[in-house]
């Protein structure tokens, strides 16, 4: 289980599932209670959307298999609780966690002022070089919007983070933003295993924390991921 949930190379155990599973990846989803957590999982993983959503307690995990630069990667995603007294629990999941959605609700400011401390807390739990991803969730409420994308831009850029926005209602961008993340794991992995083979260079230790890229969003019906800035990947 420690092997899966730290991205390295396993082989998949399941009989009648004749491809190989090249990585498991485990991804934490955090976030203050009823910012959609679970529904932006469930539009990724079994494309769908509950109107009668319940908030979780504790932690729950689902996952998805996809392709990654000709690699097959398993998302192993744990959603977990967003209300304060679950914040001891949850925040053991964070170990092994090799990403992270960060969600708050572009309707509702006080989601979104909750974040930093979400950041403060995730990096203090979590191995330095996780990906995380800033997700302004509920886009499709324009009339409602609360959270200026300009806001969330200038704070992801500050935090080195990855930003989108999305709607799990309509599925806007959630796609987009769980293969970026994936995208973005995979490139840290490569980049860990080539400092395993190189060691120390000249004496001056290689392996450095993941400085994230700001992702552009474009709001409205047009709702897109682009990058303005990109990090460099290996081709492994």
């Amino acid at each position: 289980m420690n092997g899966e949930m730290n991205g390295v190379e396993v082989e998949n155990q399941q009989e009648n599932v004749p491809e190989k599973i090249d990585y498991v990846y485990k991804v934490v989803v955090i976030g203050d209670s009823a910012v959609g957590k679970t529904q932006i999982l469930s539009r990724f993983t079994k494309n769908e959307f509950c109107f009668d959503s319940k908030s979780t307690i504790g932690v729950e995990f689902q996952t998805r298999t996809v392709t990654i630069k000709n690699k097959l990667v398993k998302a192993q995603i744990w959603d977990t609780a967003g209300q304060e007294r679950y914040r001891a629990v949850t925040s053991a999941y964070y170990r092994g966690a090799l990403g992270a959605m960060l969600v708050y609700d572009i309707t509702k400011r006080q989601t979104f002022d909750h974040v930093a401390r979400w950041v403060e807390e995730l990096r203090a739990h979590a191995d330095n070089s996780i990906v995380i991803m800033l997700i302004g969730n509920k886009a499709d409420l324009v009339d409602h919007r609360a959270v200026p994308t300009e806001d969330a831009v200038e704070f992801a850029e500050d935090q080195g983070l990855f930003f989108a926005e999305t709607s799990a209602l309509s599925g806007d961008n959630v796609d987009k933003a769980f293969f970026k993340l994936l995208e973005e794991i995979y490139g840290v992995m490569c980049r860990k295993s080539l400092e395993c083979d190189s060691g120390k260079l000249n004496g001056v230790d290689q392996a450095t924390a993941l400085k994230g890229s700001k992702i552009e969003v474009i709001a409205g019906p047009d709702l897109e991921i682009s990058e303005m800035k990109k990090l460099s990947t290996c081709s492994c």
